[in-house]
């Protein structure tokens, strides 16, 4: 089976130019492809991690991915999948963001002796002298056949309008593949489906060019059962900067993932094999629970580490209670299987005697005492703003009394906003 075979079989394929050309080549030799990244911020977040777990697939199937970061053109900006012009970023900006995304990236795809290259298209854009670009790449281009793309159109159609600047966005992508395939034998180029004009544009740049053969793909948007984006929560997006959401986070973002989803999840979000992601596919109530579980942990096992996900797992079941996963389910998971895994430590413990709590303690203290507020008035603070919990449910006034009616099975579990947990034992 090739990687196309596995991207097809996972779910990542929506389109590709050229299908059978590109299947047998594939097939046949090992090739560098590449996906662009938009540096608009120092981190990557979950809806992109279709694009970059295909990067992963191809590179184990012996292909050399190439992360290529849009400094140059993120410095004019996509108009794809917009109605209204984005912030144009600064050079600084954009050597800081594309920092931070190629220490995410190294967490997917290894970058070590040449076997994954990233590249900045700051490189080469920023020193195309106009008229000579204009003569020798403009001159290929049909503003015709831009203006039906579909990136364009929807800019055309609204309020705002397309900037000239925009205009020249796929221009300078189809630029981009060309240099690859000039500097790096680079063959195929992958994206999100909103890219299927610009990544068409470059295979067709190339052919005039070069009078060669390259290829595209893209990817379906992929969202919840529900509807949603990927990755779009209440509360935000869900980063792979552990600074901006935290492994804990981001665990819990994949565990609760709907029941309609989870085998789909796993295809595309894993490297667990597809015959025993298909064998889960009819699971339900626990065992379904154990699936998203395993799910969590693997997902949270690529973006941050095996130490990362164990503490996550083991945070999560000293909170919600510990399960034991069968072997049955997912057998090729690493995910630690035995009730044993809950680890104490794991959650930050605090010991109050029984004694106190029959008098009661004002809540507001208890949450300076075990250090989840640096004083008294912190705490009121965070209790007055709705980010303190007791048990799971929210406290609505510092002065609540926590008594010994407060405790369940021998311990308090204390919450400061959405990440940090205590646990107050009795004693």
């Amino acid at each position: 089976m090739n990687v196309l075979d596995t991207l097809k079989e996972r779910g990542f394929i929506e389109q590709t130019t050229h299908d059978d050309e590109l299947n047998a080549l594939l097939q046949d030799h090992s090739i560098t492809c590449y996906i662009g990244f938009d540096p608009t911020a120092s981190s990557l977040h979950v809806g992109s991690l279709v694009p970059i777990m295909s990067l992963a697939h191809m590179q184990r199937h012996g292909h050399r991915p190439i992360a290529l970061v849009g400094g140059g053109t993120g410095l004019v900006g996509d108009p794809s999948g917009r109605t209204e012009m984005r912030q144009l970023l600064t050079i600084e900006d954009v050597e800081q963001n594309a920092f931070g995304i190629r220490k995410q990236l190294s967490n997917f795809i290894d970058f070590t002796e040449g076997r994954a290259l990233m590249q900045n298209n700051a490189d080469w854009l920023t020193k195309l002298e106009y008229i000579p670009f204009l003569r020798d790449i403009g001159r290929h281009f049909s503003v015709n056949r831009m203006i039906k793309a579909e990136s364009c159109k929807i800019r055309l159609d609204s309020e705002e309008g397309l900037s000239f600047i925009e205009f020249n966005y796929m221009i300078l992508q189809a630029y981009d593949f060309l240099y690859l395939a000039d500097n790096h034998d680079c063959k195929l180029q992958m994206g999100g489906s909103d890219q299927w004009g610009n990544i068409v544009a470059g295979v067709e740049l190339i052919r005039r060019m070069k009078q060669d053969t390259a290829f595209g793909i893209t990817f379906p948007l992929i969202t919840t059962s529900s509807g949603a984006k990927m990755g779009k929560t209440a509360k935000g997006a869900v980063w792979l900067d552990p600074e901006r959401t935290a492994p804990y986070d981001y665990f819990q973002f994949w565990i609760n993932t709907d029941d309609p989803d989870v085998t789909r999840f796993l295809s595309l979000f894993t490297f667990l094999p597809v015959d025993e992601i298909n064998a889960a596919e009819h699971l339900s109530g626990a065992d379904l629970n154990s699936a998203k579980a395993v799910l969590a942990y693997e997902a949270t096992l690529l973006a941050h580490g095996r130490e990362n996900a164990v503490k996550a797992l083991q945070a999560a079941e000293s909170m919600f209670g510990s399960r034991s996963i069968p072997d049955t389910i997912l057998p090729s998971s690493s995910i630690p299987r035995d009730e044993s895994i809950v680890n104490e430590a794991s959650v930050p413990q605090t010991d109050i005697p029984l004694d106190e709590l029959k008098e009661g303690i004002p809540v507001f203290k208890i949450f300076h005492r075990v250090g989840l507020a640096r004083s008294g008035s912190d705490a009121r603070r965070l209790i007055q703003q709705g980010g303190a919990y007791l048990n799971g449910g929210r406290i609505d006034s510092a002065e609540r009394m926590v008594t010994q009616d407060d405790i369940l099975s021998s311990e308090i579990v204390l919450r400061a906003g959405k990440k940090r947990f205590h646990k107050v034992r009795i004693v």
